[in-house]
């Protein structure tokens, strides 16, 4: 007896979407349903901590690929991205609501984006609410997140949706307004959102449901894919012509406000670019958010706390200007190479030498600006670190390192990052690098800064849209299992777990451990890895069996089942599909007849995502379906 398939039932890395395969949609000049070619507009969105953006590519000028940069309340300026903040003018009896959100809720005005005044409040950083396995940074306040969707009487996933829906009302209006209605109403719109990489499964498959809320679609349309992989899509096809072979291992290191995320890939083929996972991903708390606070820590210390909290409170347009300067323009243009001195701008406040206040500027020292941003810094160099020594450990030769997102786009970061991977000497020359030069623990490697940094992720998103997955196998990011009934064996098993089965007249042993993947094993999204498992039923037993997927992200894992481990999901499936004629009936010695099915389950890894199918005798019978917990 193999095994019944007997599983428990929250969280793994990939989003588990259990939907039936996806292949890529049909490009420009592709036939559909064998009639007219169909073009369509792919529409990325990028959903981020601090800010979220948004492109679009019409499937017939696949190169014209673009950003929508002007937003409500933006007051016309341009920006790239919009502000991830949202809230709620509070319905009251003298002041009812007048209008109906994507919930049902009435509400009388959402405010989102660039739309707030700075003293406004408003949700920050919701989208890490998505992921409960997360560890939040210091500056999100889960009591003061509750507090707030308390008197919105909202939850975190109506806030998504709603943000969303606002995202994609906004989109729809400035591709009609570029493309025409005539246009909008005949084309088809297909909308891929962007992910972490180490989110949960739930997040994931919560990012979907927000997103079909907020109507951008039906949830089978809907696409996902990983930050940094989309990162990957747009820049290892950028760097392709000069730079890239066969072989070589490229690390994505999306850092952006709140959350930085890395990824490595090895080219896999050129023509048409494939790669394969080398690394499993990583990413930690170390965005560009965090500078903003150490900042925050080093005005208060030099001014003093009680003229710190004064300014803060009687004169928020001065704090709001400092701070704006900062975000902007030390942020970004800060480089130790260049600036001896920055002069941040807070008008108003009275001249102190001893503090640094001169004119209405605080004068820091090119050393001071260094404090705020070096560990910081440290940490996203650490992480990029371990995912080199993992590639390297393997024999991998590290190529290059892309540095993307909107912390991508500071100069020290990238001026660090050079002088730590960069500055080993140059090996000697050969046509190309040996093992021994690969596995060499002073091996330089090119740090890469792409012209469109912060755009990466999103540009990346239409092109997979547009062009299906580049992405030809991954790598599993935990153990998955199922837990399983069998035979007890007395060499195997503890005597204290067994249990005797009428049934089979035998003593049993239940909650033993199956793993179907391992951790780190390569999985390609063209050959499924599959469960095989046999199930027997009595006459009349419903034939819609219910099971749990488990999860493991210890190195080694456990033979039987322990409450460390991970309940991923619960999987329905449908035995009603399988033809009678498929299940076997067999007897017991005390005359029970039952029905016996040998099947199996084919799982695949997709970028943000697990694709499950039922298969007997190596046909499918459907989709299996999935609820987390």
């Amino acid at each position: 007896m193999s095994s019944a398939f007997h599983v428990r039932g929250s969280n793994i890395p990939y989003a588990f979407n259990p939907i039936s395969n996806h292949s890529p949609a049909p490009g420009a000049g592709s036939a559909v349903n064998g009639n007219a070619t169909q073009d369509r507009l792919i529409v990325g969105v990028d959903f981020g901590t601090t800010y979220s953006g948004v492109a679009a590519v019409y499937s017939a000028t696949p190169e014209d690929i673009d950003i929508i940069k002007t937003w409500p309340g933006g007051n016309g300026i341009t920006s790239d991205k919009v502000p991830t903040e949202i809230a709620y003018d509070i319905p009251s009896q003298n002041n009812p609501s007048t209008s109906v959100d994507s919930f049902g809720k009435h509400v009388r005005n959402i405010k989102w984006g660039f739309q707030f005044k700075p003293e406004e409040t408003r949700l920050r950083c919701i989208k890490l609410f998505l992921d409960k396995n997360q560890k939040l940074p210091h500056f999100v306040s889960p009591l003061e997140t509750a507090a707030q969707l308390r008197k919105y009487e909202k939850t975190v996933m109506e806030a998504v949706s709603d943000y969303l829906a606002q995202i994609h009302k906004h989109t729809m209006e400035t591709l009609t307004r570029r493309y025409g209605e005539t246009f909008m109403s005949m084309t088809q719109v297909q909308f891929v959102l962007t992910v972490p990489a180490v989110w949960s499964d739930s997040a994931k498959d919560a990012t979907l449901k927000a997103a079909e809320k907020a109507g951008m679609g039906e949830r089978h349309d809907l696409r996902l894919i990983s930050e940094p992989e989309a990162a990957a899509v747009y820049t290892l096809r950028a760097i392709q012509p000069n730079h890239l072979k066969i072989g070589d291992n490229f690390i994505v290191c999306d850092a952006g406000g709140g959350t930085v995320d890395l990824i490595a890939y090895k080219i896999a083929q050129l023509n048409p670019l494939r790669v394969e996972e080398s690394a499993v991903g990583t990413g930690g708390l170390c965005g560009s958010a965090f500078l903003n606070f150490r900042f925050e820590d080093h005005v208060k210390q030099r001014i003093g706390t009680e003229r710190y909290e004064m300014m803060r409170e009687k004169k928020a347009k001065t704090w709001n200007m400092g701070l704006k300067y900062f975000e902007e323009f030390v942020k970004r243009n800060f480089s130790e190479d260049e600036h001896s001195e920055v002069n941040v701008p807070f008008p108003g406040l009275p001249d102190d030498e001893e503090a640094g206040l001169d004119s209405g500027f605080l004068v820091m020292t090119a050393d001071q600006v260094k404090d705020i941003f070096d560990p910081i810094v440290q940490e996203v160099i650490s992480l990029v670190e371990g995912q080199v020594r993992t590639i390297r450990s393997k024999g991998g030769l590290v190529c290059g390192i892309v540095l993307v997102g909107g912390f991508g786009q500071s100069n020290y970061l990238y001026s660090r990052m050079k002088a730590h991977f960069n500055s080993a000497p140059p090996p000697p020359y050969t046509e190309r690098p040996t093992h021994a030069v690969a596995l060499s623990s002073n091996q330089a490697i090119e740090v890469m800064h792409p012209m469109y940094a912060w755009t990466a992720v999103v540009r990346g998103a239409v092109l997979r849209g547009l062009e299906g997955s580049m992405v030809v196998s991954r790598m599993s990011r935990w153990h998955y299992g199922t837990s399983y009934a069998t035979v007890f064996d007395e060499a195997k098993h503890p005597l204290s777990d067994r249990y005797y089965s009428p049934l089979w007249q035998k003593f049993m042993i239940s909650d033993r451990m199956q793993w179907h993947i391992a951790k780190g094993a390569q999985v390609s999204e063209s050959h499924p890895i599959s469960f095989h498992y046999t199930r027997n039923f009595r006459p009349g037993q419903s034939l819609v069996v219910e099971d749990d997927l488990i999860a493991c992200d210890s190195d080694t894992a456990p033979d039987a089942y322990t409450k460390n481990l991970i309940h991923v999901c619960t999987l329905t499936t449908d035995l009603n599909t399988v033809p009678r004629s498929l299940f076997t009936r067999l007897t017991t010695t005390t005359g029970v007849e039952f029905d016996n099915l040998d099947f199996t389950l084919d799982m695949k890894i997709e970028s943000a995502g697990l694709v499950f199918e039922l298969r007997v005798d190596r046909v499918r019978y459907g989709a299996v379906s999935a609820k987390f917990h």
